[in-house]
């Protein structure tokens, strides 16, 4: 009889601990803890405060391809009732996938415009990379607010500046010759952000980022993750700016994912 009292009480404990969990991720603010519905629906919400023509450019993407689809299948797919159920379900899929691309890329564009000029926008683009990069955003920052941001993958060791560019080129010449000196024959790419000539602006950065060649492997790519821990562990560690917040759970509505 005790043992079942015990496991009575367990299972108790167990149901009061999920649905004490289940109710701090419906309040929860952290995107991490949203599912992806409501990853979805708070990115629109976001968005269309910033894109009033959002549900209109939404609708049309999504009714136009309907209605193309659903023609061509009545006039060249048949009339039986099979057929027109097949039809129907299938430019409804159609017009839901165009209206989630046109929603993916006015969600990228609205946030790009939201946070441009911020200290530390960059990190914004590089949350746009895929997974098979590992980016450690404000790892350098001076006292003007100029920041320096690093992402790793496939396409190289990059550094991003961001501020005003008289005083960055000397910030990056230096983390460029501090991180040559751990990365070990690995070429250090510097890029600049901004909207001034040889600049990246905020939202071409991830585009930019993808279109270097690649030119590390896996296992460089391992090797010099870790040579970088050593080289963050010797330095104070950088005052984040207050700028864009974390989107780690949003951002694949972002990437049109």
């Amino acid at each position: 009889m005790a043992k079942s009292e015990r496991a009575k009480a367990l299972e108790a404990k167990q149901k009061a601990e999920l649905r004490a969990l289940k109710e701090r991720k419906k309040n929860s603010t952290d995107p991490a803890d949203w599912g992806r519905w409501r990853q979805v629906i708070e990115t629109y919400k976001v968005t269309s405060k910033y894109d009033k023509a959002l549900p209109w450019l939404m609708a049309g993407s999504f009714v136009v391809p309907t209605a193309v689809v659903l023609t061509l299948g009545l006039v060249f797919g048949g009339t039986g009732a099979f057929q027109i159920v097949m039809w129907v379900v299938l430019a409804l899929s159609f017009g839901f996938l165009a209206a989630m691309a046109v929603f993916a890329w006015r969600a990228r564009s609205a946030m790009y415009k939201r946070f441009e000029g911020q200290a530390g926008s960059g990190e914004v683009a590089l949350q746009m990379l895929s997974k098979k990069w590992t980016s450690d955003p404000v790892i350098a920052v001076t006292k003007n607010m100029d920041v320096v941001h690093r992402t790793i993958g496939p396409n190289g060791l990059i550094l991003i500046g961001e501020g005003e560019p008289g005083r960055l080129r000397p910030l990056l010449a230096s983390e460029k010759r501090k991180h040559e000196q751990v990365a070990y024959g690995v070429s250090v790419i510097v890029i600049q952000m901004g909207d001034k000539e040889g600049q990246v602006p905020l939202d071409k950065l991830t585009s930019h980022i993808k279109k270097l060649p690649k030119s590390l492997t896996d296992d460089k790519i391992t090797e010099v993750k870790q040579r970088l821990r050593a080289l963050d562990a010797m330095r104070p560690k950088a005052p984040i700016p207050k700028g864009p917040v974390s989107m780690k759970g949003a951002r694949s509505a972002m990437r049109g994912r």
